[in-house]
């Protein structure tokens, strides 16, 4: 597998403005069913070295199960997961998360039902500690008939749904930690799985992230900063792409900014997709093998979450 990268290294070199040369690797994962592949590229994104890898799936093969689970308040790494949840096809990051207490900060759904919530309240700063920020998070979810949206949802732990609105909606701002909202608006989102992140990256397959309305990231440096990433999106055709880019490997892997990561999946041909956990929380793994190298030198991260599929 390394020999077949360093190899890549030396014959590939282009950069992200000229779209990235992507190869199959399938052989490197198998076996995989035939609507399942992996591919790689470690072609230079604006001149600096890069290596990322994606799988595609297409949603509509129902051997194919589109899954989620959490840790029940524990983290657990993602070849634990693996191993946990009877070695599944593939198995990624995705939702924010608190370390106290292991918490997701975004949404995850399983089987229709919501085993986590969005984050409800952000605690304002300086001045505005007495003010809370209620921001509605983005999340990508497959519905029964198979096929993926991206959406900004409210959710309610007294409420069995999650409600939904297809544009990106302003942030609300009050003296209050506990949010309530009227769903007027919005409809129910009725999906099977989903997993939540942020910000939105693709609309309507062109860049358009969501970050103002989100409040993911601050400063300045919240949008151009290069990161390990963790992305997911979906193809007019009915393709999931899960992507994960490689960083903090200075000369080897620099990792992408948003707006990199937003023209990757914007020339697979996504029409819709949305960033997830990154940095050190960054580990795709298919057949339990991994694609890139995590960032921390501890190893894989423990998270309370992850994204599955599985062969029926």
């Amino acid at each position: 597998m390394y020999k077949f990268i360093a190899l890549a290294a030396i014959i590939i070199g282009t950069t992200c403005k000229a779209q990235l040369r992507w190869q199959n690797v399938d052989s490197a994962f198998g076996p995989l069913p035939p609507s399942v592949h992996v591919y790689y590229s470690n072609d230079s994104i604006d001149g600096k070295p890069n290596i990322a890898y994606y799988v595609s799936a297409d949603l509509k093969d129902k051997t194919l199960d589109f899954a989620a689970q959490i840790g029940h308040g524990k983290r657990f790494t993602p070849s634990q997961y693996y191993l946990n949840e009877g070695k599944p096809l593939l198995v990624v990051n995705c939702t924010f998360f608190e370390f106290v207490h292991n918490s997701n900060l975004n949404l995850v759904m399983n089987n229709g039902q919501l085993l986590a919530y969005n984050n409800a309240a952000i605690v304002g700063r300086g001045k505005d500690t007495f003010t809370y920020r209620h921001a509605f998070a983005s999340a990508i979810g497959i519905s029964k008939k198979r096929k993926a949206d991206v959406a900004w949802l409210y959710t309610d732990s007294s409420k069995p749904i999650p409600y939904a609105s297809q544009v990106a909606l302003p942030t609300v701002k009050d003296s209050s930690a506990k949010f309530v909202y009227r769903t007027n608006g919005l409809s129910k989102w009725k999906m099977q799985t989903a997993v939540g992140g942020g910000p939105v990256l693709l609309q309507d397959g062109n860049i358009q992230i969501s970050n103002n309305e989100e409040l993911k990231f601050s400063g300045k440096t919240g949008l151009t900063d290069k990161h390990p990433r963790t992305c997911m999106g979906y193809t007019k055709d009915g393709k999931l792409i899960v992507m994960c880019i490689q960083g903090r490997f200075p000369k080897i892997a620099e990792g992408v900014n948003l707006t990199q990561a937003a023209q990757l999946l914007k020339d697979l041909g996504c029409t819709e997709a949305l960033n997830l956990d990154g940095g050190g929380s960054s580990c795709l793994l298919v057949n339990g093998k991994p694609t890139i190298q995590v960032s921390d030198k501890e190893g894989q991260r423990p998270v309370p979450a992850v994204f599955m599929i599985k062969a029926k």
